[in-house]
């Protein structure tokens, strides 16, 4: 019934998706097995892409070849970049998206792309000869065989539904469970354990009033995330979140159903995610605060309803629906769906090595929530990374990885390798040591390269690279070579408080300043307006981070060219950690259950210290 496939994607979510585009694209004759066709890519959680760091990423899967960043943008219902007051290295994107056109673009995206194939089934096992994945059994008992298999479960194994009192398996509301995997993998050797995550009520957004809410318009210029030519959102049609809070007299009553709560009388066993805490953490946890935020998100062009970020809860329905109504401009509102907790197994991700194929079983792969993580985006750049590596394990080529100095990507890979998770993973700019080298306005130029020369970036997008980079040098070269007359600039100098020129300028010295910008300069200079024209906006932008950055870019490629010293001494898989015996008791211990690849990923496991990175350093020596 079933041809063998080189590579078997098991799970549709942001991980399987991008898993499956990646092999198919670079050839791989690919089956993305999903337990319901009608939900690929479904947003499970909030309707909206992007967000501090997050952005970033969907920005490097676009580099790369994903599809994250065009779906985002044909099914984008409002735009901002977010932190534009501070450095280019915050700026993040994000997006509000039409849930159902985000999903139904997925899928389009997906039929199209040669070498996919569908099949809805559950996959109960992973067939595993000699060491090594070479297939999946389903529940109605195919066996498909493949060369490479990638797992991308999201909450769905072994998932357990709560909602106050109730409990019941799922892996989404109205989803099954899938059940088989973890069992099988446990008697194999895997380490697993549990993960909670939770999402919010949903709401009929005509029974709401807006009058008693802040606005939160979309950005007038919307960038969007692909770095291909697609059409953008209309700014004037973008539609509007909500801010409102909670009160001293919602939180009143959300106490009263914590005698009935699964998280606090402990029917909940797994961690749920620190940086997004549902309600009841929140007013327990921080008991000092008298309000918290809520964004009011709709779900699309043609649909009422409305996500009510930042209400996540477990609580008895009748609870949620009290508390609700006494929140500002909720007061008469109509819930869709009550919001609930869903505990699933995952497998800690020490257990991988850098493509994201397990240690314990070759061309098996994970990629996702199954590794610990929670977003979208950190689940889909996993699964970009596992599509590519069982395509290339697939063909027995060499793995593709990015280290913490080429992306965010290779941050939260190594973050996950190298000293696991206990809860649910989020990125954060903050975790990237090399922030201002990883901008979002800057992946493809990192990474377009890399993919192209894989076969998985187009040819298109390579021409748009070479454009950008040209265009770029062009800009710089006429901010060098430009002088600025004092009597061409003071006008604009007056105007926003900064000292005047006494004397002609080099325009790249003038961009220094600042309170000053390249766009507002250009407009009130018709010499260098006429200088810069024709080029792009993405490229004048690029050049004028590059000139007002230099010294901070420069200072951070030294710093990543020293550590990636420390990531070229390579410590031999078989090699014997207790011969070494200065080590630390815990260093050998982690040492011995991570199996760090270089000196440098070694350096990084929590509970090392740098002496024994240096008596591993000496030994390795000798």
């Amino acid at each position: 019934m079933f041809p063998e496939y080189d590579v078997i994607v098991v799970g549709a979510g942001h991980a399987g998706c991008e898993a499956a585009a990646a092999a198919a694209n670079l050839g791989s004759k690919t089956l993305l097995v999903t337990m319901n066709m009608q939900t690929i890519a479904q947003m499970s959680c909030n309707p909206a892409m992007g967000g501090i760091a997050k952005g970033q990423i969907v920005r490097e899967i676009d580099a790369l070849g994903g599809y994250s960043g065009v779906v985002t943008d044909k099914s984008m219902i409002q735009f901002r970049m977010l932190n534009r007051s501070k450095g280019p290295a915050m700026w993040s994107p994000r997006a509000q998206s039409d849930r159902m056109l985000f999903a139904a673009t997925w899928r389009e995206m997906l039929e199209n792309t040669p070498n996919v194939d569908f099949y809805q089934d559950m996959v109960k096992s992973i067939i595993i000869k000699n060491g090594k994945a070479c297939g999946v059994v389903t529940g109605l008992g195919h066996e498909i065989k493949a060369k490479s298999v990638v797992v991308t479960s999201g909450t769905f194994l072994n998932g357990v539904i709560h909602i106050g009192e109730k409990q019941f398996g799922g892996g989404r509301v109205a989803e099954k469970a899938a059940t088989g995997i973890t069992e099988q993998l446990i008697e194999y050797g895997f380490e697993s354990d549990r993960l909670k995550t939770g999402t919010p009520p949903r709401v009929d957004g005509r029974s709401l009033d807006y009058s008693k809410m802040e606005e939160q318009k979309g950005d007038e210029e919307i960038v969007g995330f692909s770095y291909l030519d697609i059409a953008k959102l209309n700014p004037s049609k973008q539609r509007s979140c909500f801010i409102t809070y909670t009160n001293f007299e919602v939180h009143e009553i959300l106490k009263t159903g914590f005698d009935r709560s699964p998280m606090f009388q402990g029917r909940i066993e797994g961690v749920g995610p620190r940086y997004c805490p549902s309600i009841e953490d929140k007013i327990n946890r921080f008991a000092d605060r008298d309000r918290h935020q809520l964004f009011v998100e709709p779900e699309g062009w043609n649909t009422v309803e409305i996500y009510v970020n930042g209400f996540s809860t477990s609580l008895p329905e009748d609870v949620q629906v009290k508390a609700l109504r006494t929140v500002p401009g909720f007061e008469n509102c109509r819930i869709f769906r009550p919001g609930y907790a869903i505990e699933y197994d995952y497998f800690p991700p020490t257990q991988l090595k850098y493509s994201l194929e397990t240690k314990l079983v070759e061309h098996l792969f994970f990629a996702g929530q199954v590794n610990g993580t929670t977003g979208y985006e950190e689940a889909a750049c996993q699964g970009l990374m596992a599509g590519i590596n069982a395509h290339q394990k697939a063909f027995g080529k060499e793995p593709v990885t990015l280290s913490r100095s080429d992306a965010y990507i290779g941050v939260l890979i190594d973050d996950l390798i190298s000293k696991g998770t206990e809860e649910p993973y989020r990125m954060f700019t903050s975790r990237a040591e090399f922030r201002t080298l990883l901008r979002q306005d800057n992946a493809d130029l990192r990474l377009t390269e890399l993919s192209y020369n894989l076969g998985l970036a187009s040819q298109e997008r390579m021409d748009a690279v070479n454009t950008k980079k040209n265009q770029t040098a062009k800009v710089k070269s006429v901010l060098n070579e430009l002088f600025l007359e004092p009597a061409d600039i003071n006008p604009y100098f007056e105007k926003i408080q900064s000292s005047l020129l006494g004397e002609k300028q080099k325009a790249s010295k003038v961009v220094l300043r600042p309170n000053v910008s390249l766009n507002d300069l250009m407009q009130h200079c018709s010499t260098l307006a006429k200088a810069l024209e024709g080029l792009s906006a993405e490229a004048i932008e690029q050049a004028e981070v590059q000139i007002k950055y230099e010294r901070y870019i420069e200072k951070e490629k030294d710093i990543a060219q020293r550590m990636n010293q420390m990531e070229s001494l390579l410590i031999p898989e078989t090699f014997d950690y207790d011969r070494v015996a200065a080590l630390s008791n815990e260093a050998l211990q982690k040492f011995k259950k991570i199996k760090p690849r270089t000196l440098g990923q070694a350096s990084r496991i929590s509970g090392v210290n740098p002496s024994d990175v240096q008596i591993l350093m000496v030994y390795m020596g000798r």
